[in-house]
């Protein structure tokens, strides 16, 4: 299933977070957006879950307009893992990954062995099948994003929208969550904050920068080194790995000139 982007705009206190940013994440793709804090990353994926309406454009899944789906409908369709979501009710890690089946559930569809399933393989898969019955207060941040990911999971979605979700993960769950994600398949949205990831992972990169979309392309195609200097302000070197996916080398920061004394 195709996402895709019309001219999105969003603007704030009569600035614009997001400038017509208009792309298509292609059927079965893996797409990672990238861009420094503050470039509108977060608040184009809102646009792009139907979580806010765009102040201009549109989103539309295989051509139709997200905007005119049943909410019931596009979470069949469409699943989001957002870099904040908690909760004040008391749930297990158990019960927070069966809400992911609420679109499927309902007065003649009731609650099956085949959502058990579900539900118990996307636990599995984010390696949280042995912390089932603890509640959710008691867990780390890095179990209660994997539990996120596993609810993304569990509700079937032909395309999964993720705002960084490797926060607070320690690194081997990092490269566990996206490698799960790049081998699951479908189509999916990824805004990363390692460049690396992205190279390692992604299909194609979008790169954001004040709001407009500045690039889009493969890896190799999208991280040379004056696109990291003029977008991210640092230096590095690209390197290609056996994989042929660039591999960024940063360069640590030019010292600060010395102050010239006053006298």
């Amino acid at each position: 299933m195709r996402l895709s982007a019309a001219n999105l705009t969003w603007r704030a206190a009569g600035r614009a977070i997001v400038e017509d940013v208009s792309l298509e994440v292609r059927s079965g793709e893996f797409l990672a957006l990238v861009g420094p804090n503050g470039s509108g990353k977060s608040t184009l994926i809102a646009m792009l879950a139907g979580l806010k309406r765009p102040h201009g454009g549109a989103v539309a899944l295989d051509d139709r307009p997200l905007a005119a789906l049943p909410r019931r409908e596009a979470a069949r369709l469409l699943a989001l893992v957002e870099q904040q979501a908690e909760t004040g009710e008391r749930l297990t890690a158990r019960q927070a990954v069966e809400l992911g089946r609420t679109p499927h559930l309902g007065a003649l569809v009731p609650w099956s062995g085949r959502d058990e399933a579900i539900v118990r393989e996307a636990l599995e898969a984010v390696d949280m099948a042995l912390l089932t019955d603890r509640m959710w207060h008691s867990l780390s941040g890095g179990e209660r994003q994997r539990l996120h990911i596993a609810r993304a999971l569990a509700q079937e979605p032909k395309v999964l929208i993720l705002d960084e979700p490797t926060n607070h993960l320690d690194v081997e769950h990092q490269l566990g969550l996206l490698a799960l994600v790049r081998r699951r398949g479908g189509t999916v949205l990824a805004a990363l904050h390692d460049l690396n990831h992205a190279a390692m992972f992604a299909d194609r990169i979008a790169v954001m920068q004040a709001g407009r979309l500045v690039a889009l392309g493969t890896p190799a195609d999208v991280l040379t080194p004056d696109l990291v200097a003029a977008v991210f302000k640092v230096r590095a070197s690209i390197e290609t790995g056996p994989d042929h996916r660039p591999f960024i080398r940063y360069a640590p920061p030019a010292p600060a000139p010395a102050e010239t004394p006053a006298w």
